[in-house]
């Protein structure tokens, strides 16, 4: 399995420790929560089969705990793999 970075931006402005263990709790183990400028978000470093999978299983944890995602933000290193699974993708007609 490979590591993938992206930061997952909360429907939140501040952080509490009390949010941040329902995170923690809700399967968020790998993610660091932090707050800044009146935005609350989770910074992840997932392993999984793919980047899609990363995405999918936080994105589902931190739902888990109660929160809205409002934005996700991949690490530079990751888009490539979207770019290149693209180019790898069939090509169909319509």
């Amino acid at each position: 399995m490979k590591s993938y970075g992206f930061t997952v931006f909360l429907d939140l402005e501040e952080m509490s420790e009390d949010d941040a263990e329902r995170l923690y709790v809700a399967g968020c183990d790998d993610g660091l929560c932090c707050s800044s400028c009146g935005r609350a978000y989770v910074g992840f470093d997932r392993e999984a089969r793919s980047l899609e999978d990363a995405l999918r299983s936080a994105l589902a944890d931190v739902r888990k705990a109660g929160f809205r995602v409002t934005r996700v933000e991949l690490e530079p290193e990751d888009l490539a793999v979207l770019e290149n699974a693209q180019d790898a993708a069939p090509q169909t007609r319509t």
